[in-house]
């Protein structure tokens, strides 16, 4: 699976992305990452890339030639079932569920906006489709791009150990997940259930899904 991000800012994305387990992907050719830097294609002296936009307002927005031509050439070589998605408040809102259909292409190609976004013009011609990562707004697309990567890429064959780490999480498996434990048996005069040191695995299964399925009722019954 191949990421791409078109950005101002490439250092930002490869910071997040060279870091646990999407770095570790990256070192095993699991996944491959690029952030290109939609400046470099700017043909102003000055290497700007924005402009004050039509109708007055405040603030500056990306222009469409500099993100056309950017576009253009990174797509020009690429190959296999390319997603053009440009993260965007606008969006339809980044699911599990839409994770998993984007992870059936071979290259996802992510624009992100910065300043009061981009021209809107090029955004229609290029955009196969907007999303967004909740109802907030933030002063770029860069953060929303990793959040969008690590989410896809996670469900990429031999990134994780095995496909029970993420089919059985919160979310993934239509409910909250269930409370776990590790080492001390007791902290704070809390100690561990008992059904889970009995060895019993189809009472601990048993427990679990109890258990998962309160913990969905009382803070997500939307799920149910």
């Amino acid at each position: 699976m191949k990421f791409t991000v078109m950005t101002l800012f490439p250092g930002l994305v490869e910071t997040v992305c060279r870091e646990s387990i999407l770095g570790r992907a990256q070192s095993a050719g699991k996944i491959f990452v690029e952030a290109v830097d939609i400046r470099a294609y700017s043909k102003d002296k000055h290497r700007r890339v924005d402009d004050t936009p039509y109708g007055g307002g405040k603030g500056m927005l990306i222009s469409a030639p500099v993100v056309y031509d950017c576009w253009a050439d990174v797509k020009s070589r690429l190959e296999g079932s390319v997603r053009t998605i440009y993260m965007s408040p606008q969006g339809s809102l980044l699911t599990q569920r839409k994770a998993k259909e984007l992870g059936r292409y071979d290259h996802l190609l992510l624009l992100c906006g910065h300043y009061e976004g981009i021209d809107a013009r090029v955004v229609e011609e290029i955009a196969d489709e907007e999303i967004s990562i909740g109802d907030y707004v933030l002063t770029g697309g860069e953060l929303p791009a990793c959040i969008l990567i690590d989410c896809v890429a996670r469900l990429c064959p031999g990134v994780l150990a095995d496909a029970s780490c993420y089919e059985s999480e919160s979310i993934a498996c239509g409910t909250l997940e269930y409370p776990q434990y590790t080492r001390p048996y007791e902290f704070h005069g809390k100690k561990v259930p008992d059904v889970l040191l009995n060895g019993n695995h189809a009472e601990i299964e048993k427990w679990r899904r109890a258990e998962a399925l309160q913990l969905t009722l009382k803070k997500r019954p939307d799920l149910l």
